[in-house]
């Protein structure tokens, strides 16, 4: 170590224990401990549990989706947002598991005490701690993710009265929050990544801001990773599909790179409209709702809808290629895959709620239900689908617009090529037919 990475040591040794956060150790365990340097050049103690959690047996309770968390905040007008100081070091570790956490440094021998970074199960315990304390709240005016609480509600004094609540739930169980990071009584707050408003949620500006900045793809890697980072945002910009449509089609290896004319206008339009996303509704499960769906020969879309007391507006919008082993399914049956796609992507929203609204052009449980058999897979559908509370509203093809556009994305439709010889007879056959067709013969004259 450098003589600057000692002296952060000793102190950082110092303060841990001051805090009562580690303490000496005899453990056979020794992990080795290493630096990193934070944003702000200053260096910060880590260490490597790479063995430990390689032998560990990983906690299977998972983080919440965040945008699972976000499609709760419904009609809320007022938010606060709490954030744990130190968080991970609030819950300690059993008495009888300290020495597992055991590393090694010139100064000695320690074992935490707290839980520290860098376990393999540390966020979900934590997660599962901070959901145990909260149980009663979540998803009425609560949302936790890690040591990130959101206090949401409908009006000034029910807000006030959540955020008490709250507050005393920490003071209770002794957890810490950072005053700094802290922010109360907003109408507009930056949470998780979104900017969350009483109108609905949006990626924060900044975060889309980078893509600006991002120069033009110079191979297949440079469009994936490009298209990585811009498809996290792509359930806000209408028409995504089309617009990415000329750099999808960059992403094949074998087929030379040739960022052209179209592929640099479909990447300055998907900047630009990275950077001017349009907000999409907050799902609230008061709200009247509607799925849309439509299949193409090779690909399924839909929309979810709610009515606002005015109109429908988007909640989420879906589009998927059809899977090569039901690509040459009839109708009916790729009718009835998109629908099951959709439940199974909004099921959140839309299992255990009243009954919501499924239009269609083509209802295929008209026809499978009235059938004495059906094979394994749409028996296995049927029963998923059964689980759901929702009526069918048949429209005509033409009026379903929306949904036959998801479901025919460009990128969704495999083009095959093969490559033939022909003998000489056959070819100038070709072009007499061609020259005696009163339509083809201007064109093979041009």
């Amino acid at each position: 170590m450098s003589e600057e990475e000692l002296e952060v040591l000793r102190a950082q040794l110092d303060d841990l224990l001051a805090k009562g956060w580690i303490r000496p150790s005899s453990s056979p365990y020794g992990a080795p401990v290493l630096f990193v340097r934070k944003k702000n050049k200053d260096l910060r103690l880590r260490i490597d549990y790479r063995k430990l959690n390689a032998q560990t047996v990983k906690n299977a309770g998972p983080l919440p989706r965040i945008d699972d968390l976000l499609e709760r905040l419904g009609s809320a007008k007022y938010f606060s947002k709490l954030d744990l100081k130190s968080g991970y070091h609030q819950i300690s570790i059993r008495p009888n598991d300290r020495y597992k956490s055991a590393f090694k440094t010139r100064y000695g021998h320690f074992e935490w005490v707290v839980m520290p970074f860098g376990l393999t199960n540390a966020p979900a315990t934590f997660q599962a701690a901070m959901t145990n304390e909260f149980r009663a709240m979540l998803d009425r005016f609560v949302l936790v993710y890690l040591d990130n609480i959101l206090v949401y509600s409908r009006t000034l004094e029910d807000h006030l009265g959540h955020l008490r609540r709250v507050l005393e739930t920490l003071l209770r169980a002794k957890y810490k929050a950072n005053r700094d990071k802290c922010e109360f009584v907003r109408q507009e707050m930056e949470y998780l990544g979104h900017f969350v408003t009483p109108e609905g949620i949006s990626p924060l500006s900044d975060n889309i801001q980078a893509i600006q900045e991002w120069s033009e793809p110079r191979n297949v890697m440079d469009v994936r990773s490009f298209l990585g980072l811009a498809s996290y945002y792509q359930r806000f910009i209408k028409g995504y599909s089309k617009i990415a449509a000329h750099l999808t089609k960059l992403q094949c290896e074998y087929r030379p790179f040739d960022f052209g004319e179209e592929a640099r206008e479909s990447f300055l339009a998907l900047k630009a409209a990275l950077l001017s996303a349009e907000v999409l509704r907050i799902y609230d499960p008061l709200l009247p709702t509607r799925v849309t769906t439509d299949a193409s020969g090779y690909g399924i879309g839909a929309v979810l809808e709610q009515h606002d007391g005015v109109d429908w507006h988007p909640v989420e919008y879906f589009s998927k290629k059809v899977p090569i082993v039901h690509s040459i399914d009839d109708a009916r049956k790729k009718e009835l895959l998109a629908f099951v796609h959709e439940l199974k992507r909004w099921r959140h929203f839309l299992l255990g709620r009243s009954q919501f609204r499924w239009v269609t052009d083509n209802n295929p449980l008209v026809f499978y239900k009235t059938q004495d058999t059906v094979n394994s897979t749409i028996a296995r559908w049927m029963a998923f689908i059964d689980q759901f509370d929702f009526f069918p509203d048949h429209i005509p093809g033409k009026s379903n617009r929306f949904a036959d556009a998801l479901s025919r994305r460009p990128d969704h439709c495999t083009t095959v090529y093969s490559t033939f010889e022909i003998d000489d007879d056959l070819r100038n056959s070709f072009i007499r037919g061609y020259q005696a067709d009163l339509e083809f013969r201007e064109l093979l004259l041009s």
